[in-house]
C-alpha cells in the first residue's frame, strides 16, 4: 500500500477526527509531495523515485481538516499517459528508447520535494527544474526558469531558509554545482557555479546562517550508462569529504574530512561562537537501500537489503578537525524548528521504527542534543509514518513550544491519517488525528503553509 498506484486526481474531502482534540491555533496547509504512479500496462518504473509526482494538500482551519491531491502534469507523465507505458530513464528506471528526453526537464517526475512562492508552490526534483502548481487548487502551471542561461539546470528537493529569509540551494551535476540563492519574495538574487573535488551523488545539503555545507559522500559517479543509478559506484575506502562555503565569498572554502558513510538526509546546521560547526545526518553503512531496496518496494516482493540509518552528529572545529558522534536513534527524514534555521537549537525530530527488512518508519521521535535523549512514539507495523514538520505555536518562542504535524499509512484500515504530536511530549501519542476515506502512497517531503 505505500506504493501502490493512484489513477486520477484526488478531490477535496473532508477528513474525519477520529482521535484526540484539535489544539487551538493550529491553521493553516501542510503541502506534501512524493510519488504515486508507478504502473503502466506498457511498462512500469522499477524503483520508488521515479513515480509521477502527485502533491498533497492537508488544510486545517477551525479544527476542521481536508486533503486532496492532483498529479504535476508534466511532460514526463503527459506522454507516458498517451503510450500507457512508463518509458522515461529516471533514477533506478532504465526506460527504453520510446522516452521523448531532450533535456533535464523532459524527464522531470516533479515528485520529492515543495516549497512555498506566494500563491504558488513548487514541486522539485533532485534532477531539474522546479515546477510551479496553484496553492489553492493544485493545478499545474510551468517550468520555473531563474535565469536564462542556467534553464533546466538542477534545483534541488531541499531548499534551506536564512535567517533573513533569503533562501538557499543546490544543483549538482557532476564535479560541479549551482548554487542558487533566493530573495523571500522567491526571485533570484544569485547563482554561481562551484568546482567539487569529487562527482558525489548529493540528494541534500545543508546551511548555517554564514555557511553553505556539502557533504561528498563515497558514493561517485563512474559512467554514464542509465539507469542513474548505474553510474554510480560505492568506494568507502575514500571517505567522506565535507566542503564548507562561505556564503558571502564562495570561492572561500574549506574542506574536512570523515569516515566513508552513506546518507540521503541531513539537518539544519549552525555555526557556535567560537566557529565551530554542527549538524546532523542520517546515516548508513552503504546505499544498498538507495540500489536494491527502492526497487524491492515498488516490485512487492523480495527483501529489502541493508541496515536503517542511524541518527548521527558531525561537529567541524575550526582547527580542521572533523567528528561524527554516532547514536542509537534509527530514523530518517531529520526536521528543524523552521524559527532556528541556520542557527543553534537543540532538537531533531525523525521519523523511527525502521528495522533490518522493514525500512518503513512505524513512529515518531524527537532528539535533543543537549540533554542527550530521544522521546519517540511508536504506532506498531500496521503504520507507515511519513515525514513530520515543526509548525510552531502561536506567539511561541521555544523550541518545544512547537507542534509536530505530518501523515502516516494505516495499513490494517486502509487510509492515510494526519496526525499532530505536541513537541513537548511526544512519547504521549498524536494529540488529535484525522482518517481519510482513500490510503495515498507514502510520500517524501512537504512543507507547511500558516
Amino acid at each position: 500500500m505505500a506504493t501502490r498506484d493512484v489513477e486520477g486526481d484526488v478531490a477535496r474531502r473532508a477528513l474525519t477526527l477520529v482521535h484526540g482534540r484539535v489544539p487551538e491555533g493550529l491553521s493553516g496547509v501542510l503541502y506534501r509531495n512524493g510519488p504515486a504512479k508507478f504502473r503502466r500496462p506498457g511498462g512500469a518504473a522499477t524503483h520508488w523515485f521515479d513515480g509521477d509526482g502527485l502533491m498533497r494538500a492537508f488544510r486545517i482551519q477551525d479544527g476542521q481538516a481536508t486533503l486532496e491531491a492532483r498529479f504535476a502534469d508534466t511532460p514526463k507523465r503527459r506522454w507516458e499517459s498517451e503510450l500507457d507505458a512508463v518509458v522515461t530513464p529516471g533514477f533506478g528506471t532504465k526506460g527504453d528508447a520510446r522516452a521523448r528526453v531532450g533535456s533535464n526537464d523532459d524527464a522531470n517526475a516533479a515528485n520529492t520535494g515543495v516549497m512555498t512562492a506566494g500563491d504558488q508552490i513548487w514541486a522539485l526534483w533532485e534532477g531539474g527544474s522546479p515546477l510551479a502548481m496553484d496553492a489553492a487548487d493544485l493545478s499545474t502551471g510551468a517550468f520555473v526558469t531563474l535565469r536564462d542561461d542556467l534553464k533546466g539546470m538542477p534545483f534541488q528537493a531541499h531548499p534551506r531558509y536564512a535567517p533573513d529569509g533569503s533562501i538557499w540551494n543546490v544543483g549538482a551535476s557532476g564535479d560541479r554545482a549551482v548554487i542558487w540563492r533566493l530573495d523571500p519574495d522567491r526571485g533570484l538574487r544569485d547563482a554561481q557555479v562551484v568546482p567539487l573535488p569529487r562527482a558525489s551523488y548529493m540528494h541534500d545539503f545543508t546551511a548555517t546562517d554564514r555557511h553553505v555545507i556539502l557533504v561528498l559522500q563515497p558514493w561517485v559517479f563512474e559512467g554514464d550508462a542509465m539507469p542513474f543509478v548505474a553510474r554510480l559506484n560505492w568506494r568507502p575506502e575514500a571517505g567522506t569529504q565535507v566542503m564548507v562555503l562561505d556564503k558571502d565569498d564562495l570561492t572561500r572554502r574549506r574542506i574536512y574530512d570523515l569516515p566513508g558513510f552513506f546518507h540521503f538526509h541531513l539537518g539544519d546546521a549552525w555555526a557556535e561562537p567560537d566557529g565551530t560547526i554542527r549538524f546532523d545526518v542520517a546515516a548508513s553503512g552503504d546505499p544498498r537501500f538507495a540500489v536494491d531496496g527502492a526497487r524491492v518496494l515498488v516490485e512487492g516482493r523480495g527483501v529489502v537489503p541493508g541496515e536503517p540509518a542511524r541518527l548521527a552528529l558531525i561537529t567541524l572545529r575550526p582547527d580542521g578537525r572533523a567528528e561524527m558522534t554516532t547514536t542509537d536513534a534509527v530514523g530518517e527524514f531529520p526536521k528543524a524548528d523552521p524559527r532556528r534555521a541556520g542557527l543553534k537549537r537543540s532538537l531533531t525530530a525523525h521519523t523511527a521504527g525502521e528495522s533490518r527488512g522493514r525500512p518503513l518508519p512505524t513512529g515518531l521521535a524527537i532528539q535533543d542534543w543537549n540533554a542527550g535523549r530521544s522521546d519517540a512514539f511508536d504506532f506498531g507495523v500496521h503504520q507507515v509514518v511519513e515525514e513530520t514538520v515543526f509548525v510552531p505555536k502561536p506567539g511561541a518562542t521555544a523550541e518545544r513550544d512547537a507542534w509536530l504535524v505530518g501523515p502516516s499509512v494505516n495499513l490494517r484500515q486502509g487510509r492515510t491519517e494526519l496526525h499532530v504530536f505536541d513537541a513537548a511530549r511526544v512519547a504521549d501519542g498524536p494529540v488529535a488525528t484525522w482518517a481519510a476515506d482513500l490510503a495515498l502512497p507514502a510520500g517524501f517531503h512537504g512543507v507547511w503553509a500558516g
